[in-house]
């Protein structure tokens, strides 16, 4: 029986190691290869055609959802799993709305994501047990409420990129220069995105960011 085919992509050696020895004492799992970072992902993802991607949601560099639809679009056969610290609504709607087949919590047991990996391969997919139990009781609860919370995947692509480089300190008119816009269409572009989120200010949007993991914070250095 062909075994499923299995890329590993995080950014932490530590993490990509336990994984590596956890998927390898299963028979119907083989691990082709191990990326650190989701530009790696992609390319290795063309050359080694696993079954299944492993993608660590928050990774620095190129976004896991823009390298998972570059996956996807090169070769719809490769499903792809979601790795995150987050129980995050945001994070999963993105992920589905590109196409992942799981989300899987970092904290979840090891084998529920040898079961994703199983049911994903087959065609299926797999949520995290505990984050579908915490979306239905949240859908319960919104289902009664007039207002609902704007959300990150109502966003453009080209949204989410200035959201990203905007949040990290790059002013308005470095970033046209990045994406080779004009200052107008990008002023556009923040305009409508901070109307989305219903962010009002500089300070909303870097926190907005924070509390989404759009960006991360410097970690803070021993202090001798």
């Amino acid at each position: 029986m062909a075994k499923i085919r299995v890329l590993l992509t995080d950014d932490h050696t530590l993490f990509r190691q336990g994984m590596r020895t956890l998927l390898a004492a299963e028979p119907d799992i083989e691990i082709v290869g191990e990326a650190s970072n989701a530009s790696d992902a992609v390319s290795f993802a063309g050359d080694l055609r696993p079954d299944v991607v492993l993608m660590d949601v928050g990774m620095p560099g190129l976004s896991s959802f823009e390298a998972t639809r570059q996956i996807r679009k090169q070769r719809a056969e490769t499903r792809v799993i979601f790795l995150s610290m987050y129980d995050d609504e945001d994070y999963l709607a993105e992920s589905v709305e590109i196409g992942a087949s799981g989300y899987i919590l970092k904290e979840s047991p090891a084998e529920q994501l040898v079961s994703a990996i199983r049911e994903v391969h087959r065609g299926g997919n797999y949520l995290t047990p505990r984050l579908l139990a915490r979306l239905v009781d949240d859908f319960r609860v919104q289902s009664r409420s007039p207002m609902r919370q704007p959300r990150f995947g109502t966003l453009t692509k080209r949204e989410r990129e200035i959201l990203k480089l905007l949040a990290e300190g790059k002013s308005v008119k470095e970033v046209a220069t990045e994406f080779d816009l004009s200052v107008k269409t990008v002023e556009a572009h923040k305009f409508n995105l901070m109307r989305k989120l219903d962010i009002h200010n500089k300070a909303q949007l870097v926190q907005y960011a924070i509390q989404k993991k759009i960006i991360r914070l410097p970690e803070m250095l021993p202090v001798n």
